[in-house]
C-alpha cells in the first residue's frame, strides 16, 4: 500500500479511539439534559427515604448491652469475620506471591448476582466478591445479636440493614462490576453513553426522581396489542368508568358479574393479552361481565375518602349494573384494596338492608392487618406520619412514593438488577406486558391514603372495634353473603394465612377458600392455557391457616375454572346475550376507556 493510499487513514485503534472520542462528545450534551432533569425533582420527604434514627440507636444500644451480658457470642461473630477476613487476604495475596494470576479457592454461597466466570476466576473480582459476602454475613449477624428490641423493631432493622447490604453489592459499581466493565470495552463505550442516556431518559419521564424503566414504553397501545377485550364504557362519573364487556357466548347467566380492581393499580393486569385475559375468559364462560375503572386522581381529590370510593364507586357502579341487566342482584367480585372495600360496602349494605349482592369473590384480598408481613416495616408511625405530611402537602400520595415502596421489598429483582441492565450495560428494558403494566401507576387522594393506612393498617379497626363510616360502626362479621377467597402462595402483599384470618372473621354461612400458586399478580392471571401453576384447596376450613395447609388437596392447573364453576352456581338460569348499554346508557367510548388511558396527573 502506497502513501498516497493510506494518507488520511487511522489504524484499527485509531478508528477505535475515534469511535471513543465520539461517544465521550455525547456526554456533554447528556449531562445538560441530566442537570436539568434533576432541577424538576420534587423530592418525597426525608422521613419517606428511611426510618427514624432513633431506630438505628436503639439497635446500637441493643447490641451493646448484648455485648456486656454475653460478650462471649458477640467476639464469637467478630472473631469469626475478623479471622475469615484476614484468611481472605492471605490467601490472595499468596496467589500473588506465587505468580499466579488466579483467584483462590472459592466456596462462598452462590448468587445469580455474581453469574460472570471473572467473579470465580479473577483475583480481582473473587476478591471483591468474597470480602462483599463475608461483610453481609457480618452485618446479619450484628442484627441477630441485638436482642433488647421488640419484634417490630427487629423486623424491621433486618429489612434496613438488609436494604443497605443490598445496595452495596459491587455489581451495583462499574468498576467492580466485570460485566459492565466488559461490555464498555467491546462497544468503545457506547453501551456506557447508551446506559447514561437511559438514565437521562428515565429522570426526564419521572420529573427528576429515578426510577428505571422495566419495560418499553413504546411497546405498548392501550386497546390496540393491550387491554383489547371488546366492550363500552357504559357510565362515567368523577370517581370511575363503568365498562361493559360484550359477549361471547349466544346465552348468558341472568346474573352479571361486576370486578371492583384496586386503585392502587390500572384494571387492565386483568386483560393484559387474550391469551392471559381473566376478563376475556370470563365472558367465553357465559357471564355478563362489567368492570370498574378507576380514575387517576390528582390534587383536586384531596378530600376524597374511602366514602366516596364506596357511594360513588361501588354503591353506584352496583346500582348502574342492576338497571342495565334489569337484575335485582349482581355477583361481585374486589381485587386487592378492591376487595377490602368490598368488605366495607357488603358491610355498609347489611347495615342497610340493601341485598344486592347475591354473591362476593375476593382476589388476594386483606381485612385483618394484625400481622403486616412485608410491609411492617413502612407501617410504623415514623413512616405513616411522613406519607399523611406528605399527602396533605401535595394533595395525593403520588404514584412513584408507591412504587418505590413495593419495588424495595424485592429491591435486587425490581431496582438493583433492571438499573444495571440499562445504565451500566446500556440495554434497551424489554417489551414485557406485565412490567409495561406495573409502571403505568396511579395517585391515591390524600384523604383516602391516610384513612386506609391509619385506621385499616395500623388500628385494624374493620377486624376490632369496627370502623365508622357513613354513621355505622362497620364490621367484618356484617358480611354475610356466599364468599370465595382467591389467594396466592407466595404472595409478599396479603399474605394468603394472613387473608384467610380475615376470611374467618366473617359472618358468611357459605364460604370457600383457594391458595394458588406463584404469587400476587401470577397466580391471579393464570389462564388455563399455560397449565404452569397449580391451587389448594380444603373445604373444612379449621382456625388456623396452618390447619388448612396440612389438610388441603393439590390439583394441577389454575383455580379459574373452579372458581367458574362456584360462580356459575350462583348466577341463575341462562337468557340471550346482552349487549353492552341500553337505551339510558349509550356507549360513551370503547374499553379499555378514557381513565386507563390518560396520563398520569402531577
Amino acid at each position: 500500500m502506497t502513501t498516497q493510499e493510506t494518507e488520511g487513514k487511522l489504524p484499527e485503534d485509531g478508528k477505535n479511539l475515534e469511535k471513543l472520542s465520539e461517544n465521550l462528545e455525547k456526554l456533554d450534551a447528556l449531562t445538560q439534559r441530566f442537570l436539568a432533569a434533576l432541577q424538576q425533582r420534587h423530592p418525597a420527604r426525608p422521613s419517606l427515604q428511611g426510618p427514624d434514627p432513633t431506630l438505628f440507636t436503639k439497635a446500637a444500644t441493643a447490641y451493646w448491652a448484648e455485648m456486656m451480658q454475653n460478650p462471649a457470642r458477640i467476639f464469637e461473630h467478630q472473631l469469626e469475620y475478623w479471622g475469615a477476613s484476614v484468611q481472605h487476604f492471605l490467601k490472595a495475596q499468596s496467589a500473588l506471591a506465587e505468580g499466579k494470576i488466579q483467584a483462590p479457592e472459592d466456596d462462598g454461597p452462590e448468587d445469580p448476582r455474581f453469574r460472570n466466570a471473572l467473579w470465580k476466576t479473577h483475583p480481582y473480582f473473587n476478591f471483591i466478591k468474597q470480602q462483599y459476602q463475608l461483610n453481609a454475613r457480618a452485618i446479619t449477624n450484628a442484627v441477630e445479636d441485638s436482642e433488647d428490641l421488640s419484634s417490630v423493631e427487629k423486623t424491621r432493622l433486618r429489612y434496613f440493614s438488609q436494604q443497605i447490604v443490598d445496595m452495596m453489592a459491587p455489581t451495583n459499581f462499574l468498576a467492580t462490576n466485570p460485566d459492565a466493565l466488559e461490555r464498555a470495552i467491546e462497544t468503545d463505550g457506547e453501551s456506557l453513553v447508551t446506559g447514561l442516556e437511559n438514565l437521562v431518559t428515565d429522570l426526564e419521564h419521572n420529573h427528576g426522581e429515578m426510577i428505571v424503566r422495566l419495560a418499553d414504553d413504546s411497546a405498548f397501545e392501550l386497546g390496540s396489542n393491550i387491554a383489547t377485550s371488546e366492550g363500552q364504557v357504559v357510565y362515567r362519573n368523577h370517581m370511575m368508568e363503568l365498562i361493559q364487556y360484550a359477549p361471547r357466548t349466544e346465552q348468558v347467566h341472568a346474573t352479571p358479574l361486576l370486578i371492583f380492581p384496586p386503585w392502587i393499580n390500572k384494571f387492565y393486569i386483568l386483560d393484559l393479552k387474550e391469551k392471559n385475559s381473566l376478563i376475556r375468559w370470563i365472558t367465553e364462560q357465559g357471564f355478563t361481565l362489567f368492570v370498574v375503572s378507576w380514575v387517576n386522581p390528582d390534587a383536586s381529590y384531596a378530600d376524597i375518602g374511602l366514602e366516596d370510593y364506596i357511594e360513588d364507586g361501588f354503591l353506584t357502579a352496583i346500582r348502574e349494573v342492576k338497571e342495565i341487566t334489569g337484575q335485582d342482584q349482581v355477583n361481585a367480585v374486589g381485587y386487592c384494596i378492591g376487595g377490602t372495600a368490598l368488605h366495607l360496602t357488603l358491610a355498609l349494605m347489611k347495615k342497610r338492608g340493601d341485598t344486592s349482592v347475591k354473591s362476593a369473590s375476593f382476589f388476594t384480598t386483606l381485612t385483618d392487618f394484625s400481622d403486616q408481613g412485608d410491609f411492617t416495616p413502612f407501617l410504623q408511625d415514623d413512616f405513616v406520619d411522613g406519607i399523611e405530611e406528605e399527602a396533605k402537602e401535595t394533595g395525593i400520595l403520588r404514584s412513584h412514593i408507591m412504587a418505590r415502596t413495593f419495588s424495595f421489598l424485592r429491591a435486587n429483582d425490581l431496582i438493583y438488577q433492571p438499573a444495571i441492565r440499562s445504565y451500566m450495560l446500556g440495554e434497551s428494558p424489554p417489551a414485557f406486558d406485565l412490567l409495561f403494566w406495573n409502571g403505568d401507576g396511579t395517585n391515591l387522594p390524600a384523604r383516602m391514603a391516610v384513612q386506609y393506612l391509619r385506621n385499616l393498617c395500623q388500628k385494624n379497626k374493620f377486624v376490632t372495634e369496627g370502623l365508622e363510616l357513613f354513621g355505622e360502626r362497620l364490621h367484618i362479621s356484617d358480611v354475610t353473603v356466599p364468599i370465595c377467597s382467591i389467594t396466592c402462595e407466595t404472595d409478599h402483599i396479603a399474605a394468603w394465612r394472613t387473608a384467610y384470618r380475615g376470611f374467618l372473621k366473617t359472618g358468611s354461612q357459605d364460604r370457600s377458600f383457594i391458595v394458588s400458586q406463584s404469587g400476587h399478580i401470577a397466580g391471579i392471571v393464570n389462564p388455563p392455557s399455560k397449565k404452569k401453576y397449580g391451587h389448594f384447596v380444603n373445604e373444612a376450613l379449621p382456625d388456623t391457616p396452618d390447619e388448612w395447609w396440612e389438610g388441603a388437596e393439590f390439583t394441577a392447573g389454575t383455580w379459574w375454572p373452579r372458581w367458574g364453576a362456584w360462580l356459575a352456581e350462583r348466577s341463575g338460569e341462562l337468557v340471550p346475550a346482552r349487549q353492552p348499554g341500553d337505551a339510558t346508557h349509550p356507549a360513551l367510548c370503547p374499553a379499555p376507556g378514557t381513565y386507563a388511558a390518560a396520563p398520569l396527573p402531577a
